[in-house]
C-alpha cells in the first residue's frame, strides 16, 4: 500500500486544491495540520524568487513532491510547438530551482488535427526536452487525462497510452502520473497500474461527483462520489508505489468556502476513504 493512512506522513496537497491561499499561506497551514507533502502549481510561483520559495516550503517541514505542470506540446503551428519546447525547459528550470524532483506533464492536443498527429507531436516534444530534464535531474510524469479532455488538453487519454509512451523512452526520467479522476472508468486499469511498476511516479486522488455540475471544476472529496478509491489505491500498492497520496481537487464549491475548514475536511476524508 502506498503510504500509511494512520497519519499524514504520505498526504500531499496541491496548491491548486486550496487555490484561494497564496503559496506561503498554504505552506503555513499545511504544516500546522501535520501534512508533509506539497505539489506546487506554476502559477503559485508568479512574481516570487523560486529558490527562496522552495527553501520556505522545506523549512515548514514540507517535502516538495512535484511541480505542475508542463506539456501542451501539440499544435498545427510549428512556431507554437517550438515555443512549447522552450516553455517546458523553463518549467524544468523552475522545478530545479524549487527543489521539486518531478514535473507533471499535461500533454496537450489540437482539435484542428487528428489525435494520432498530436500523439506524435507529444512524443517529439518529450524527446526534445528529455536530455535537458536529465541534465537538471528532473523526472517527467506523463498524466493521462479523461477522454472528455481529448480535444485540447491531452491526446493521451488512457493509462495504456501513457505506459506505451513511457516505455518507448526507456528512461528512468520518464514515467506516468495516475490521477483517479481521469482513469477510474478504465476497464483495464488494474492491469495498467500494475504494468507501471517503477514508472509510476505520482498518484493523485479526489472523487467524481454524480451528477457533476462542471466537468473541470466540480471534483469531490474522497468518498463523496463514485470512484472506487480504496481498490485503486490497493492496485497502486501492488505496483510497488510508496510515494505520496496527492490530493488534487478543482472545485468552485470548495474554493468558495473557508479554506481552513476545507483542509480539515480533506484530512478527515483522507483517513476515512482513501
Amino acid at each position: 500500500m502506498p503510504g500509511d493512512l494512520t497519519d499524514f506522513t504520505k498526504l500531499c496537497i496541491h496548491t491548486i486544491t486550496t487555490k484561494p491561499w497564496k503559496v506561503e499561506e498554504a505552506a503555513e497551514n499545511y504544516s500546522r495540520e501535520g501534512i508533509k507533502g506539497i505539489s506546487v502549481w506554476r502559477d503559485a510561483l508568479d512574481g516570487r524568487n523560486i529558490g527562496k520559495t522552495g527553501l520556505l516550503l522545506r523549512n515548514k517541514g514540507l517535502e516538495i513532491v512535484s511541480l505542475v505542470r508542463g506539456g501542451f506540446f501539440p499544435s498545427v503551428s510549428t512556431d507554437i510547438r517550438r515555443k512549447a519546447i522552450e516553455e517546458n525547459k523553463k518549467a524544468i528550470d523552475e522545478a530545479a530551482l524549487l527543489g521539486a524532483p518531478l514535473l507533471v506533464l499535461v500533454c496537450g492536443a489540437d482539435p484542428a488535427q487528428p489525435l494520432k498527429v498530436s500523439i506524435s507531436q507529444i512524443k517529439n516534444g518529450i524527446e526534445a526536452v528529455l536530455p535537458y530534464a536529465e541534465k537538471q535531474n528532473i523526472k517527467l510524469a506523463i498524466e493521462p487525462l479523461h477522454p472528455l479532455y481529448s480535444d485540447t488538453r491531452s491526446a493521451i487519454n488512457t493509462l495504456s497510452q501513457a505506459n506505451d509512451l513511457a516505455e518507448y523512452f526507456n528512461s528512468s526520467f520518464v514515467g506516468v502520473a495516475v490521477d483517479v479522476y481521469h482513469v477510474w472508468w478504465d476497464p483495464h486499469l488494474k492491469n495498467e497500474i500494475i504494468r507501471c511498476g517503477n514508472n509510476l511516479f505520482a498518484f493523485h486522488i479526489c472523487d467524481w461527483l454524480s451528477p457533476t455540475k462542471d466537468l473541470l471544476n466540480d471534483r469531490g472529496l474522497m468518498g463523496e462520489g463514485c470512484i472506487p478509491l480504496k481498490e485503486i489505491r490497493d492496485w497502486v500498492g501492488q505496483a510497488g508505489f510508496t510515494g505520496f497520496n496527492e490530493v488534487e481537487i478543482f472545485s468552485n464549491r470548495f474554493w468558495a468556502e473557508d479554506q481552513h475548514r476545507f483542509l480539515k475536511n480533506i484530512k478527515k476524508a483522507y483517513l476515512e476513504n482513501s
